[in-house]
């Protein structure tokens, strides 16, 4: 929006608003003033119709004619002359309706609905005195009321309500006309003098535009005024002046930055395939920082192809790497798809984590659903090996959360960056149990209590993995269950209160349900035959159903 726009929208608003409220003013004023003048003579009619009535009513009183009828009704035709004779207009109407709300008197033919009928016998039922508003004949009429009791007349001095204001709405037409007459003219006097004003400053934004686009720092502007926009252009022209000299220097950086940028692209392009991205960024960020280790909370998962030395055997090496290349190709790019960095190759098997170098809240629900999508991703990579008529690949993973030691691990011939600790252990055990418990997924205690709420999750045991002293509760997890799933795993946790209670013999049905629901789930029957064990030869006293792996 250009200056000399926002100059008529402020000044503009200003103007229109004081002529509005002018004339909003001397129009009420004028509406004011001239219905007083009007309700007052409607009400002097009035009261001089009343006080006629009331002299020959006197008059009739004082000679003791008030009960002969003859001289009362000589009065009433009076008062009707008398009313024809204060009319004024030709819209003008003076009538009175009788005890029994007859219209005894009226100065003109005037037909009644019998809706307004009833809105004057409402009014004198109601007694009403002065000011009134009323409809007759179809048209809304405003008057003065008074009750004559001697005659029990109720009378009506009115006036169309068109013709009572007909002075008030020349003055707003007038007002109206006046006030688009002045806002046309201000609005045109706008426009002249606030391109007077801005003109100078349209000026220089041409001038700085043909610099943008030219880069042509020659470039300079007329001093016009000597007021502030005057100030302006011989500053702007300084301005241009300075930042001449500092294009040419930024010319000279630009140079050095675009070397400097391929350098640094260079080296990215050699070591982001041993170094994660994130660590690179780190590195160029604050390189010192990646010297020192540090203690962090994240989660590790190990991936292994089951049987591939089997694999291996039916394959030709050519073969067997490229299928390998496609497999890890698929599988770090799903890790990288989860904020996931690859840690290692260990032979087949893969050593990612989640939490390193950038920390995330749900670092462990990240490597769960890495998990769960790597399977996925395995369904398609099995699918061309089955077209290509190469063997079908199968993977257990294990995932554990917990605090470890990251950083660059090495010598300074050669250094990585990893985590250690017996964390990482155990989440290289529990991808081992995989192949024990026959499970696609497993995860430890700590993942489970991150991810249960998010994921359907299912205990397997308690154990004592290899190399450990204290025991394990392990847990495999889905995205999602079906019917028949969900029944299973609720039966086999009803089972597994039982089992840990030694009520074998009702685990055992719990167990046998599950199986039946679920046709080959090796956990159900797992349990099923350690109850069968356990009814044949009871544990000892202090068993507590920890299960002890001799192997990993």
């Amino acid at each position: 929006m250009s200056v000399r726009l926002k100059i008529i929208l402020i000044v503009l608003p200003l103007l229109i608003i004081t002529l509005v409220l002018s004339s909003i003013a001397s129009s009420l004023s004028a509406r004011n003033g001239i219905t007083r003048v009007a309700v007052e003579l409607l009400a002097f009619k009035a009261q001089d119709m009343k006080g006629y009535l009331e002299n020959q009513w006197n008059l009739l009183v004082e000679n003791q004619l008030d009960r002969q009828r003859e001289y009362i009704l000589t009065v009433q035709r009076g008062a009707l002359t008398y009313a024809h004779s204060l009319i004024s207009s030709e819209t003008e109407l003076l009538f009175a309706l009788d005890r029994n709300d007859q219209m005894v008197l009226r100065t003109r033919d005037t037909p009644l609905t019998d809706q307004e009928r009833q809105e004057l016998t409402d009014l004198r039922g109601e007694q009403t005195e002065g000011w009134v508003e009323l409809s007759i004949a179809g048209a809304q009429r405003v008057g003065h009321a008074f009750t004559f009791e001697p005659f029990g007349w109720f009378f009506l001095v009115t006036e169309e309500r068109r013709t009572f204001f007909r002075e008030v709405t020349e003055i707003t037409t007038q007002n109206a006309i006046i006030l688009a007459a002045a806002s046309a003219v201000s609005v045109l006097l706008l426009l002249l003098f606030s391109g007077y004003l801005t003109g100078p400053i349209t000026r220089m934004v041409a001038a700085m535009q043909g610099i943008i686009h030219h880069h042509n720092f020659s470039e300079r502007v007329r001093v016009e005024y000597k007021d502030e926009i005057g100030t302006l252009a011989h500053t702007f022209n300084i301005t241009i002046t300075e930042l001449e000299k500092a294009y040419n220097q930024i010319k000279n950086f630009a140079f050095k930055a675009v070397l400097a940028k391929k350098h640094e692209q260079e080296i990215r392009s050699i070591f982001q395939k041993y170094v994660p991205a994130e660590v690179i960024d780190r590195f160029f960020k604050n390189p010192e920082s990646l010297l020192i280790g540090e203690d962090r909370v994240l989660a590790v998962l190990f991936s292994d192809i089951r049987g591939f030395a089997t694999i291996a055997e039916l394959m030709r090496a050519d073969q067997m790497v490229q299928s390998l290349n496609n497999y890890f190709s698929l599988m770090v790019d799903t890790i990288m798809n989860r904020n996931g960095i690859v840690d290692k190759y260990i032979g087949d098997a893969i050593m990612a984590f989640f939490g390193a170098p950038v920390q995330h809240s749900d670092d462990a629900l990240q490597a769960v659903l890495t998990a769960l999508e790597m399977q996925e991703a395995l369904v398609e990579f099995n699918g061309r090996q089955a077209a290509d008529g190469k063997p079908e690949f199968r993977i257990g993973i294990g995932i554990n959360y917990g605090v470890v030691t990251v950083g660059n691990i090495g010598s300074d011939k050669k250094m990585d960056y990893t985590v250690i600790g017996d964390m990482v252990n155990l989440a290289s055990r529990l991808e081992s149990l995989t192949k024990i418990y026959k499970q696609d997924v497993i995860i430890s205690e700590s993942v489970y209590r991150e991810v249960h709420r998010a994921l359907p999750c299912r205990l397997i045991d308690k154990v004592v993995v290899l190399g450990r002293n204290k025991f394990q509760r392990i847990f495999t997890v889905k995205k999602e269950l079906n019917e028949e799933e969900k029944r299973a795993w609720k039966y086999h946790h009803e089972g597994l209160k039982r089992y840990y209670h030694r009520e074998f013999e009702e685990a055992a049905k719990y167990f046998r349900q599950a199986s039946k629901l679920v046709p080959g789930d090796v956990i159900s029957a797992v349990y099923f035959d350690r109850c069968r064990s356990y009814l044949k030869q009871p544990p000892p006293a202090k068993w507590n159903g920890i299960h002890v792996l001799t192997e990993k």
